[in-house]
């Protein structure tokens, strides 16, 4: 169990810095190449940052543990708002302050609607499924373009420096291109061991252990953001993560394999992601504060989950 328990922090630890390379690397080659901003913020930022958790998820459909695909989206994109929301709220309160949120936030609830549809009705994300999450994508990537132009949106661009030298960025690329799969790679063996352990199914560690470490680099950016009193632009963040975990990352696991619904999706963890998702909406709509009460709140039911998460699946 040590040992697999290892292969999961390594793994982790590859997808983290591997991840954070292959987003700056190729950032700062598009600013050299003169792609504007608004572009490389919308393409090469949003899908570098969800490039872990793709690739844990291509490598888990190859291996045929659907579960850990499951698992690994479905719970990260739970950990992203009662997690990644709570703890910060703690330290200072978070406000609502992009514009375009409550458009992003509407798109989150009809993305996480077509997911549950997909399951109830269809038994699963499946190739033609997966291809409509991907068109849907490249749709909405296009009027947050059209919009952003328009100054209807905002974006920011962290990562960019089209200073870095060459080499820099060569190595970047690199160490980015041969090391996600590693990572992935560890990370599922590792998983797949920790479940067979612990005497729990893929889906379980899935929706906890793996969603829980692969949601820790945005913890931890969120998290100096509040100490900085600078974590204002974390809800627009999270509803944006979400959306392209599941329009990006199911729709790209689908087309390399069949992802059949695992049991008790159905009746508990997908309704908790809408649910948790739905939470949001006051404090977007009416653009209250996510204060340290409502932060208490998310971390308690944040908890709670995870205890039913690991217990047996119906």
């Amino acid at each position: 169990m040590l040992t697999d328990l290892a292969f999961v922090a390594a793994g982790l630890a590859l997808l983290v810095f591997a991840g954070d390379a292959l987003v700056r690397g190729a950032v700062a080659l598009s600013l050299r190449l003169g792609v504007p901003a608004l572009v490389v913020s919308l393409t090469v930022v949003a899908f570098g940052t969800s490039a872990p958790e793709m690739l844990v998820s291509v490598q888990a459909t190859l291996d045929g543990a659907t579960g850990l695909v499951f698992g690994n989206i479905v719970g990260s994109n739970i950990a992203n708002i009662l997690l990644i929301m709570g703890v910060p709220a703690l330290i200072s309160p978070i406000v609502v302050s992009q514009k375009g949120v409550m458009r992003n936030f509407v798109t989150m609830i009809g993305a996480s609607l077509l997911l549950i549809a997909a399951c109830f009705f269809l038994g699963g994300v499946f190739f033609w499924t997966g291809l409509l999450f991907l068109v849907l994508l490249a749709f909405m990537i296009y009027d947050a373009y059209r919009l952003g132009k328009a100054g209807r949106i905002e974006i920011e661009l962290e990562e960019g420096d089209e200073h870095m030298r060459p080499l820099v960025v060569a190595g970047c690329i690199l160490g980015g291109v041969v090391f996600l799969p590693v990572g992935a790679h560890l990370l599922i063996e590792g998983a797949r061991g920790a479940a067979l352990a612990f005497g729990v199914s893929e889906a379980a560690i899935g929706l906890t252990l793996v969603a829980l470490g692969t949601s820790l680099p945005e913890l931890a950016t969120t998290v100096m953001a509040a100490v900085r009193r600078q974590a204002d632009v974390a809800v627009g963040n999270v509803v944006g993560s979400n959306i392209f975990n599941i329009l990006a990352v199911f729709g790209v696991a689908a087309l390399v394999g069949p992802l059949p619904t695992p049991a008790g999706f159905l009746e508990l963890d997908l309704w908790i992601m809408l649910a948790s998702s739905l939470l949001l909406l006051p404090f977007i709509a009416l653009r209250l504060p996510i204060a340290r009460l409502a932060g208490l709140a998310f971390l308690a039911v944040y908890v709670v989950y995870c205890v039913l998460a690991l217990g047996p699946r119906m």
